[in-house]
């Protein structure tokens, strides 16, 4: 049978529950899909392809979904670094922002991203920023698979002048991309400290007709509970729960201060929360209880937050970071075993962002979403478990292909489907010009 592309791997890993690793296995792509997982010699006999791709000493995962990003921002990256929250936010970011963030801006900070994320094996993200069109049109032209956030913040930009039009701007965005085959859209109020009752009871109203997910940062400090108290008399989570927000359409990133009672109410509602392990730590924002929200049936998706804040986009090390800081916070080294860590940063992202039909894992059927990964260099061998391997020892180096759709877009390490030179040079300028302000 002729088939689009054959893949010769050394090891397919599904991250499927109840799909173990399979050794010396091909994945057959056809219309973009999976059509087949079986044997490499079974494989050779049955497929003819149009494009081999031989890789001996490779992991196939499916591409890693990076579950919350503002992409633009890393044009910021490093431009703060060292400060508390509010401090980064109100006194660095958001002058940054108000002077800078503008649609040349946008679509050069998101090309940047994206060339960084596909490098590193990432095939998906989810993203929260001002001008989501251009975020949009960006990801789409380089063939990377999108969740576009419709910002809705009290405060105005240049994106919007208020709540009516951050609104009336995500219908017309929404509108826009419905016919984009990589694209999807979610709502994305800021925070419940920058949104207040009234937009977000009427953006709740708008995500129920259009059946649209919810993407918003919750719980992501002390200082955020405490304002919630002090301006709504409760704390966040159950303001939100009060508005009907608390549900399963809801993707509630950072999370680091919960109680047991809060925990236990995000797992009766079904919503999903997004760790953001080197962010959270790097602002000592606090340390998500992981496996507690694990261990209560909560789905638990993984992303890197911006490149401000991170300071990449890099999800082999922030799966590492997780595995690691989930058994400390814990107390326990059997916590956030590998296994859990990979599929956090693939098919429960997928999950968070109503994608699992389509993407997170390798199962025949699924879009061919997938990224290898070398374990043939000296600091993962010799491989006893390649999903361990990934995990604590594989840097973002060794993603040496992509497909996305099964459209090649990383080759021998090489990102082929941006001017990677060009966009790199351009970053430097901005560095420039921001740098002299």
């Amino acid at each position: 049978m002729q088939v689009e592309s054959l893949i010769n791997a050394r090891w397919v890993i599904p991250v499927e529950p109840g799909h173990p690793v399979r050794d010396q296995h091909s994945i057959a792509i056809e219309n973009g899909r999976i059509h087949a997982i079986l044997p490499t010699a079974e494989a050779r006999e049955q497929f003819t392809a149009a494009r081999t791709v031989d890789l001996p000493r490779h992991a196939l995962i499916p591409g890693l979904v990076n579950a919350h990003t503002h992409a633009a921002m890393s044009l910021f990256r490093g431009l703060a670094d060292d400060l508390p929250l509010m401090d980064w936010l109100q006194n660095h970011i958001w002058p940054a922002e108000s002077k800078w963030a503008h649609e040349e801006f946008i679509a050069d900070g998101t090309r940047l991203a994206v060339a960084e994320m596909l490098r590193g094996g990432t095939t998906c993200f989810n993203d929260m920023y001002f001008f989501p069109d251009i975020t949009a049109r960006v990801a789409a032209e380089a063939g990377i698979r999108s969740v576009i956030g419709l910002i809705l913040i009290d405060y105005p930009s240049a994106w919007a002048e208020d709540t009516d039009g951050y609104l009336s701007k995500a219908v017309e965005v929404h509108d826009s991309l419905r016919n984009e085959p990589l694209v999807s859209t979610s709502f994305a109020p800021h925070a419940p400290y920058s949104v207040s009752d009234a937009p977000l009871q009427r953006m709740l109203v708008l995500a129920n007709e259009l059946e649209l997910p919810v993407h918003m940062h919750v719980h992501e400090t002390d200082d955020e509970i405490r304002q919630g108290m002090e301006a709504h008399g409760s704390r966040p989570l159950e303001r939100l729960n009060r508005l009907g927000l608390l549900g399963p359409s809801l993707a509630a990133v950072h999370m680091t201060h919960l109680s047991d009672a809060e925990i236990a109410s995000v797992a009766e509602s079904g919503a999903s929360v997004v760790h953001c392990p080197e962010s959270n730590l790097k602002l000592a924002s606090g340390f998500c209880p992981v496996q507690r929200l694990l261990g209560a049936g909560v789905n638990v998706a993984l992303g890197t937050d911006g490149a401000a804040s991170n300071n990449d986009l890099d999800m082999l090390s922030e799966m590492r970071t997780a595995a690691l800081l989930g058994k400390g916070v814990a107390g326990d080294p059997s916590a956030l075993p590998a296994e859990t860590v990979l599929r956090m940063a693939t098919l429960n992202g997928a999950r968070a962002l109503g994608l699992a039909e389509q993407t997170g894992s390798l199962l025949e059927g699924k879009i061919a979403d997938i990224s290898a990964i070398d374990l043939g260099q000296p600091q993962t061998q010799p491989v006893y478990n390649p999903v361990s391997q990934i995990v604590y020892a594989a840097g973002r180096e060794q993603v040496s292909d992509v497909w996305v759709a099964g459209q090649r877009l990383v080759s021998n390490s090489r990102v082929n489907c941006m001017d990677v030179q060009g966009i790199t040079l351009n970053a430097a300028r901005w560095g420039q010009r921001i740098g002299q302000d």
